[in-house]
């Protein structure tokens, strides 16, 4: 119901984009988390209404913090791999290049992790096969029924470094701004 819903942050990993949701009932010492929608963790009663709830998304730790900030009011804010939630999204959009297209009708978010080269595609990593082409390397797997492979090449900018682009069928897919 989150008739106490206080605070919601999206976290991207390489398995998805994840919802992380937080009920507080300060009148009864509820805390809930709920990821994608469904409850993770659940206390009643807890007579302490400051301090931390910890859990796992996937592979990430992750960390509630409950502050006071005057009166009965609270502040809210989420730890991931011990980074605040700001951080840790800046840190991933540095290492995963992310897209999402459609295809026969199902739509599919491919991420790249640029530190494994691991190719993941709506959260299951995928076999996949690298090869050395004359301005890069290309990373080859499928979608489907649908070659596919990320060529990545350099762009002659030291600042830029490498171009990561996400070839389907031929045709380039436009890297998505999550």
């Amino acid at each position: 119901m989150m008739e106490d819903l206080v605070a919601t942050w999206e976290v991207p990993l390489s398995d998805g984009l994840h919802k992380i949701e937080f009920e507080h009932g300060t009148t009864t010492g509820k805390r809930v988390v709920y990821i994608d929608g469904k409850e993770l963790l659940r206390r009643d009663w807890m007579f302490k209404l400051v301090g931390f709830e910890a859990f796992r998304v996937g592979k990430a730790k992750c960390l509630i913090k409950i502050d006071p900030v005057g009166g009965f009011a609270y502040g809210y804010s989420l730890e991931v791999n011990g980074k605040s939630h700001h951080k840790f999204t800046e840190a991933q959009s540095k290492v995963m290049r992310t897209w999402v297209l459609q295809l026969d009708g199902q739509q599919f978010r491919v991420v790249l992790e640029r530190d494994t080269l691991d190719v993941w595609a709506n959260g299951r990593r995928l076999d996949a096969e690298g090869v050395f082409v004359d301005d890069g390397s290309e990373t080859h797997f499928a979608l489907g029924d649908h070659p596919a492979h990320i060529r990545a090449s350099s762009s002659g900018n030291r600042r830029e470094g490498i171009i990561h682009n996400l070839i389907v069928d031929d045709q380039v897919i436009p890297e998505a701004a999550e």
